[in-house]
C-alpha cells in the first residue's frame, strides 16, 4: 500500500534535503516516497505541486553546490526572465570558483570561473547587467555575463535566440555586449562569442523566428532586417518579420496564429496588402522550419535572385 501523503507546513512548496527532513522528524523515509513529494536528485525532494520548470531544477541543484557557485549561461538567462532559455529537463549550468572542488553531478554542467568572471573584476564596477543577483536562493551571473556564457557554451542557433530575448526585454544592451566582448576578448571562445553577438537582434518576436533568421545567415543568405516598417499607399505601416527592403522580399513565420482563425485571417489580409504593394512574401510554418529548412533556404535564395540579388 502506498504511503499516505503527509505534507508538514514547513515543507509546503519547498525544495529540501530528504535527510534533513528525516533528521528533524518532519517526515519518515516512508513518507518521503508518498505522492506529496517528488525526488529531484539524490537526497533532494520538492513539493509535488511545484511547477516542473528550470527554476525548480536550479533550486534542487543549489542544495548540493558550494558557497560562491553561480547559475550561469542559459540557466542564468532563464532566472532573469528568458523562459525559453532552458527547461526542467535541461542541464543546469553552474559557474564554480577555481578554489572550490565540486564532483560531477548528473544534470549539472560545471564551469570553472576565471578571474574576470568575478563581479568585482576589472571593468565591472557599477555595471548591474554584469553583476550577479540572487532571489529564492538562486544566485546567478548578470544578464550580460550570462549572454557571453551562452554564446560560448551553446550552439549558435539556440544561443542567438536567448540573446535576442535578453536584448528585447532590456536585460542587456548592444553596448554592454560590446564591452563584455572587450573584457573577454582574449579568452577561449572570444571570437565565437563576438560572432554570436553580431547575429543577435532584439527585433525577433519569438524563438522560432530567431532560429529562422540565424539559419538563413548560416546558409549564406544576406542578413535580413527584422520588423522593417513598410508604408502602404493607404498610409498604413506594416512590419514583416524578416525583410530585404532593397529587393522588396519578405519572410513571415506562421507559427503564431496556427490555432487562432481570426488572427490568421487578419494576418493574411495584412500580408496580401504587402503583395499588392509590390512585395514578394514567403511563408514559413513551424513544420517546414524544422523539417524542410533546405527547401526554405532555396526558395528565399530564388526570390532574392529574381529581384536582383547576386551571391
Amino acid at each position: 500500500m502506498p504511503p499516505r501523503p503527509h505534507r508538514p507546513a514547513t515543507l509546503a512548496w519547498q525544495v529540501f534535503r530528504g535527510s534533513d527532513a528525516v533528521r528533524r522528524r518532519l517526515l519518515t523515509e516512508h513518507q518521503l516516497r508518498s505522492s506529496a513529494w517528488v525526488r529531484l536528485r539524490h537526497d533532494v525532494y520538492a513539493d509535488a505541486r511545484l511547477e516542473r520548470d528550470h527554476a525548480l531544477a536550479c533550486r534542487a541543484a543549489a542544495l548540493r553546490l558550494p558557497d560562491g557557485a553561480l547559475f550561469a549561461g542559459p540557466s542564468a538567462a532563464y532566472l532573469h526572465g528568458v523562459e525559453h532559455a532552458a527547461t526542467f529537463a535541461d542541464d543546469v549550468h553552474v559557474l564554480v570558483p577555481l578554489s572550490r572542488r565540486v564532483g560531477a553531478q548528473k544534470g549539472i554542467r560545471l564551469h570553472v570561473a576565471g578571474a574576470d568572471d568575478h563581479p568585482s573584476g576589472p571593468g565591472r564596477e557599477g555595471n548591474p547587467a554584469s553583476s550577479p543577483t540572487s532571489d529564492g536562493g538562486c544566485a546567478r551571473t548578470g544578464p550580460t555575463q550570462a549572454a557571453w556564457e551562452t554564446a560560448v557554451w551553446l550552439e549558435p542557433v539556440r544561443a542567438v535566440s536567448i540573446l535576442d530575448a535578453l536584448l528585447r526585454q532590456g536585460l542587456t544592451t548592444r553596448s554592454a555586449l560590446l564591452a563584455e566582448a572587450g573584457l573577454r576578448g582574449g579568452r577561449p571562445g572570444g571570437k565565437r562569442a563576438r560572432w554570436v553577438f553580431d547575429l543577435a537582434d532584439p527585433g525577433a518576436q519569438s524563438p522560432p523566428e530567431s532560429h529562422l533568421r540565424v539559419r538563413m545567415a548560416l546558409a549564406g543568405l544576406p542578413r535580413p532586417v527584422t520588423q522593417h516598417p513598410v508604408r502602404l499607399p493607404t498610409g498604413r505601416v506594416l512590419h514583416p518579420y524578416l525583410a530585404w527592403p532593397e529587393y522588396r522580399v519578405a519572410v513571415e513565420y506562421d507559427g503564431h496564429w496556427h490555432h487562432d482563425r481570426e488572427r490568421l485571417h487578419l494576418d493574411r489580409q495584412r500580408l496580401n496588402q504587402l503583395v499588392t504593394s509590390g512585395w514578394l512574401v514567403l511563408h514559413v510554418t513551424s513544420r517546414r522550419l524544422y523539417q524542410e529548412f533546405p527547401k526554405i533556404a532555396a526558395e528565399v535564395r530564388a526570390a532574392l535572385t529574381s529581384r536582383g540579388w547576386r551571391p
